[in-house]
């Protein structure tokens, strides 16, 4: 595939509303997936500020899925100081450096004393979610990568490149560690 013959009309986005949103798209295939629910709606649960949010999937009473939406360094300072603790409770967080998310970041036109614009912030959310949803696995592009590329869906190419497996490593104090 190459990007350069891709028509304007192909152009599909994941699941959410603004940059952000793969959170959005794995969670509801999280649920569907790992326990047979269809989720249309997700809602966000606002914790400590607005760039600190939760989303969970309860079932039978019980939650069987807590991911979490991080926004700005001080909350992904947080974050990991209590991944550090062992006081993590979530399966997945969606982590963007920028507070508000990407579309609000530095790199966004800003107005000429410098500030965000805000009219213009909105404008770029409606552009975005004007763009039609297309979930990734129906994409005819994606299709033929693992068919061209990747040699099938379930190939040893498909594990190597795409899965990673982790595992709890002893940590040596080295001049790298970063002190949170």
């Amino acid at each position: 595939l190459r990007f350069d013959e891709t028509k304007e009309a192909e152009v599909v986005r994941h699941d959410g509303k603004r940059s952000d949103g793969y959170l959005e798209h794995i969670f509801k295939h999280a649920a569907k997936e790992l326990f047979g629910m269809d989720v249309k709606e997700i809602t966000y649960k606002t914790l400590k500020n607005k760039d600190f949010q939760e989303v969970t999937l309860e079932k039978d009473g019980e939650t069987v899925l807590r991911f979490a939406a991080a926004y700005g360094f001080r909350n992904i300072q947080n974050m990991v100081l209590k991944l550090k603790k062992g006081k993590f409770l979530y399966h997945f967080v969606e982590v963007l450096a920028c507070p508000g998310g990407c579309l609000n970041g530095k790199g966004q036109a800003q107005s000429e004393d410098g500030k965000p614009d805000k009219a213009l912030l909105r404008q770029m959310e409606e552009v975005y979610t004007a763009i039609p949803v297309r979930l990734p696995e129906t994409n005819a592009h994606v299709q033929r990568m693992y068919q061209d590329w990747l040699e099938g869906l379930d190939s040893k190419k498909v594990q190597e490149t795409l899965h990673t497996k982790y595992s709890a490593e002893n940590q040596t104090a080295s001049s790298l560690d970063i002190k949170w």
